[in-house]
């Protein structure tokens, strides 16, 4: 019985520090339908990193992380993200711009999702 036990604990060992050593993949970042929420403010560009989403945004130099609030509906499967304006940029640079603004997977509250549904169009805003 000692064998046998000390083989499923060499076994639980060698699973555990094998997950452990797999580097984690980012969620698929899929579209929504943008007749359905046509009025979501344009994101210039996104992409998944294994840390989080990073999203890209036209600006006019003040932009920050606070002046964005983000929305997660997890009733599917697979949870759909959205982003807006909490206030209107008031600064004036001399020339539009764009501004990344990074969101941990944690802070989104979707840590582990294999896919995730950006509801905001992708495109020039």
């Amino acid at each position: 019985m000692g064998v046998i036990f000390n083989r499923r604990l060499l076994l639980a060992g060698l699973l555990l520090s094998g997950c452990a050593t797999v580097p984690s993949r980012p969620p698929r970042l899929l579209p929504g339908d943008p007749e359905l929420y046509g009025e979501l403010e344009p994101l210039l560009g996104a992409r998944a990193e294994t840390d989080g989403l990073v999203i890209r945004l036209s600006s006019r130099g003040c932009l920050r992380k606070e002046d964005l609030r983000f929305f997660v509906d997890r009733a599917h499967k697979i949870p759909d993200l959205a982003f807006a304006r909490r206030r209107l940029e008031a600064c004036k640079a001399a020339a539009p711009g764009e501004a990344e603004v990074t969101f941990s997977w944690t802070e989104l509250g979707i840590a582990g999702a294999t896919a995730v549904r950006l509801l905001n169009p992708l495109g020039k805003g």
